[in-house]
């Protein structure tokens, strides 16, 4: 069976673009624009959601803060958590992995380098 990977970023090209790569290795993919959202539809979700990617900068709930929430929660304290940001400086990396995050990608990014962390973490 297909793992699910939950994709959380505000700009629709960005989610269509990742959930293509992820749709044609064979995964499964939920979306959400926003960190609330995201919250929302991991609640909702009938399967295990095997891997997060997430952007920082949303509207509503930021990235920091999913994460945050995430790894409070006993169900998700583990789940691995991509960033995938256009904020490069070295403080913003620093923070996301610091609340949890498992990987901190920068945008503009290639899709082999997205699906080789993604690898890393499902077998």
């Amino acid at each position: 069976m297909a793992q699910t990977i939950l994709v959380v970023d505000d700009s629709p090209t960005v989610v269509k673009f990742v959930s293509f790569s992820l749709k044609n290795k064979g995964f499964n993919v939920l979306t959400a624009n926003d960190g609330m959202e995201a919250i929302e539809t991991i609640s909702g979700a009938k399967e295990e959601i095997a891997l997060i990617i997430t952007d920082l900068n949303m509207p509503n709930l930021d990235g920091y803060s999913l994460i945050h929430t995430l790894r409070e929660s006993q169900e998700h304290a583990h789940t691995p958590i991509i960033i995938l940001s256009s904020e490069d400086a070295v403080d913003d990396r620093d923070r996301g992995l610091e609340i949890g995050a498992s990987s901190y990608l920068v945008k503009p990014f290639k899709p082999s380098l997205l699906l080789d962390e993604v690898s890393k973490y499902l077998k």
